[in-house]
Parts: structure tokens; sequence; C-alpha cells
């Protein structure tokens, strides 16, 4: 059964910095592209970031700069590094490999940039 658990979120000042953690069981996680998605309320999931099997990540624009995409072969885990946080970036956030297990979404982290 394949399954994504993210965590790491929480409330945090216009500025902060947050480090979410995604740990993925079920799959051949080495061999896998892995992603992150955002979904803000009434807002459609959108694509943050994007790394691949040999390291090579890709960012939406409006967070390039500012949050950066890593992984841990070994725990099986993806991790996405937030600093300057801002307002807009305030979301459900969801990892996922690529092409995405559709039937395997997770809760997600909720992240709240707010003064």
């Amino acid at each position: 059964q394949v399954q994504f658990v993210e965590s790491g979120g929480g409330l945090v000042q216009p500025g902060g910095s947050l480090r979410l953690s995604c740990a993925a069981s079920g799959i051949i996680f080495s061999s896998y592209t892995m992603r992150w998605y955002r979904q803000a309320p009434g807002k459609q999931r959108e694509l943050v970031a994007t790394i691949t099997s040999g390291g090579s990540s890709n960012y939406a624009d409006s967070v390039k700069g500012r949050f950066t995409i890593s992984r841990d072969n070994a725990k099986n885990t993806v991790y996405l590094q937030m600093n300057s946080l801002e307002p807009e970036d305030t979301a459900v956030y969801y990892c996922n490999a690529h092409p995405p297990f559709q039937y395997s979404w997770g809760q997600g982290t909720q992240v709240t940039v707010s003064s």
C-alpha cells in the first residue's frame, strides 16, 4: 500500500521559515521523482516543487528562490524548506510521486502565514 505522510506545518509570521517532511512507503522511493503541491482555500491544487530521482529540482515561479526541495533516499523522505514565507503561501501542502498515485494522497500539512 502506497502512503505519503506529510508533517512540519504550522503557524508562522511573514518572513519566517518552516521545513516540511513527507515520508513515503510502499514504493521504491529512490526510483521516483517526487513533488510537493499545495492547495489554498477555494483554489485548485498547484505544483510547488519537483525533485527527480537524480536530485535535479525545479520550482513554481511563485516560490523560486525561497523554497528548496530535497530528499533522503535512506529515509524515504522528501523535504521542503520554506524561507521568507508570505501570506500567499498559506495552504495545505501535499507530496506525491510523479506520476502521482491518485488514490494515495495524504492528509497534507497546514501552513498558515499570518501576523
